[in-house]
């Protein structure tokens, strides 16, 4: 193997900047930032989500991304910085990277989801947009 994913989380971890869930729970509030659930739909579903969130399933992020793509979602043609989160903060590490290189302005929540509920912040239960 060429590459692994020690070698490619190291990477982005250089290239990405990331924000715990304390210094994200405020940025909630903020009109500016989007947090976005790359999770499959059947974990959002099971743990729930952060408030407000919108759902971006990490196989389609960069097609939902691109305005080129017939798949693309206007809300991330929008001014706004994106924060992604997954189960741990793992593949939002990577998505954000993508994101990043695709030209959005992009945090990744270090620890994802997991230790947004083990902190007691705020879940929603509903669907996502």
């Amino acid at each position: 193997m060429a590459v692994g994913i020690k070698e490619l989380m190291a990477r982005a971890e250089a290239e990405v900047r990331s924000v715990s869930h304390t210094e994200a729970q405020p940025m909630t509030q903020d009109a500016d930032v989007v947090f976005v659930d790359i999770r499959d739909v059947r974990e959002l579903e099971r743990e729930g989500f952060i408030p407000g969130a919108k759902h971006a399933p990490r196989g389609m992020l960069e097609f939902w991304i691109d305005p080129e793509s017939p798949y693309h979602k206007p809300w991330f043609a929008e001014d706004k910085t994106f924060v992604f989160y997954c189960a741990s903060g793992w593949r939002s590490l990577l998505a954000t990277q993508v994101a990043q290189e695709m030209g959005l302005k992009a945090a990744s929540l270090t620890g994802g989801f997991g230790d947004w509920k083990r902190a007691g912040l705020p879940v929603e239960e509903r669907k996502p947009k």
